[in-house]
């Protein structure tokens, strides 16, 4: 059977791949200790498993609106107001299975063939890959430390051409934590203005910040609320990442066309799981603050053990459950006797001899870094960081 050009362009997620590799490894017996994962280890709050076996015993199984049920809309919609200062329509909120699937809407009504996409670097592994799908050409603005892993308003203009259509932006962020001010955001949106560029916020970390606030793009103005879809979720706020709920938000004329687009492909969310969003967004919200105090007390332990490690050297991350040192001081060195060429091999030397599993910073778009996740308990958190440290005692 011949597979197309499009379908044989496309590799597999990095990161799930990783934990794909990693479970497969626990599952023989292996002692592996994960910092790859992108989830809460939490379990989903109680209140919302609740509702969901309440919506099967219902019989809330079948079909729903395409775009997700009218009260979960509503709810979304409230939302946005209440923490965002933003109002919208429920006709103008898509639901869709996660909001990786709403991004991914996005991208296909919002890009033609042959399109610039403008995308920050280190970013979500799949931004380029969906873009590619579209028949779009990623365009990558690279950042690094020294920047705190944001581009500024006079990079992107550079960055701008004829053909530029898009902007994909993500804050809080995902590997690095950055999160953009309000003032950082406001000359963002002042190029894309000007120069009619639409953007994709996604802002699914959104109530994971540690220092500073959250500040949505569409916020910033009327006018850059008229070019941009936004896109949350209730997977890293709520535990909820194998429930599959995400939405989006954004003018009516884009929602719409997400929306068509979604009935041809899985039409609706589950509706058991829409059932729990719209327990999660109206029900008590107490575990959210439980489990962002949590990762921030990780957050600070790691940061603080990461640079302490030669070779390490690493920031501290105001938002999300990541953190992204910088290892390129390891590059060209020896660890475990074997030469470690770039970040890919260090993490490939990791996981076979120290067995803790990290993702490279190349999965990213970014060289001479790892992503470390702290969404697992403290007890791993230290054997796994006492494990990093005995291995670099072999560095030579």
């Amino acid at each position: 059977m011949k597979l197309s050009v499009r379908a044989k362009s496309i590799g597999a997620s990095p990161t799930l791949a990783l934990d794909a590799k990693t479970k497969a490894l626990i599952k023989e017996g292996v002692d592996v200790i994960s910092f790859g994962v992108g989830e809460p280890d939490f379990d989903t709050p109680e209140h919302i498993k609740e509702a969901a076996i309440q919506a099967i015993d219902a019989g809330f199984t079948k079909y729903t609106a395409a775009s997700g049920i009218p009260e979960l809309r509503e709810a979304i919609c409230a939302k946005f107001k209440k923490d965002n200062n933003l109002d919208y329509k429920p006709s103008q909120v898509l639901v869709s299975c996660g909001a990786k699937h709403s991004i991914y809407n996005a991208v296909e009504v919002l890009c033609d063939g042959g399109d610039e996409v403008i995308i920050p670097a280190p970013y979500w592994v799949s931004y380029p890959e969906m873009v590619n799908l579209a028949g779009g050409k990623p365009v990558i603005l690279p950042t690094s430390i020294d920047s705190m892993f944001k581009i500024t308003a006079g990079q992107l203009e550079k960055s701008i051409t004829p053909r530029t259509s898009l902007l994909i932006l993500n804050t809080p962020s995902n590997p690095t934590g950055a999160i953009y001010t309000k003032e950082e955001l406001e000359a963002i949106a002042d190029v894309c203005v000007r120069h009619n560029v639409a953007v994709i916020s996604d802002e699914i970390y959104e109530k994971l910040i540690y220092e500073g606030e959250h500040v949505s793009f569409a916020a910033i103005s009327p006018e850059a609320k008229e070019i941009t879809v936004t896109v949350n979720g209730v997977s890293k706020a709520y535990a909820m990442t194998g429930w599959r709920i995400g939405y989006a938000a954004g003018p009516s004329v884009v929602i719409e066309a997400m929306a068509n687009l979604q009935s041809h492909s899985t039409s609706n969310a589950a509706s058991i799981s829409q059932k729990a969003a719209l327990a999660g967004l109206l029900g008590p919200q107490e575990a959210l603050e439980t489990m962002r105090l949590e990762f921030r007390k990780r957050r600070d332990y790691m940061v603080s053990r990461l640079n302490e490690m030669p070779g390490f050297k690493c920031l501290t991350p105001p938002g999300a459950f990541y953190v992204y040192p910088d290892v390129s001081a390891i590059m060209g060195r020896k660890l475990a006797g074997q030469v470690v060429a770039d970040d890919t091999a260090l993490a490939d030397v990791l996981l076979e001899h120290a067995r803790i599993a990290v993702v490279p910073g190349a999965a990213f778009g970014s060289k001479g870094n790892l992503r470390f996740s702290y969404a697992t308990s403290m007890e791993k958190i230290e054997e796994g960081l006492d494990r990093l440290a005995e291995i670099l005692k072999t560095m030579e």
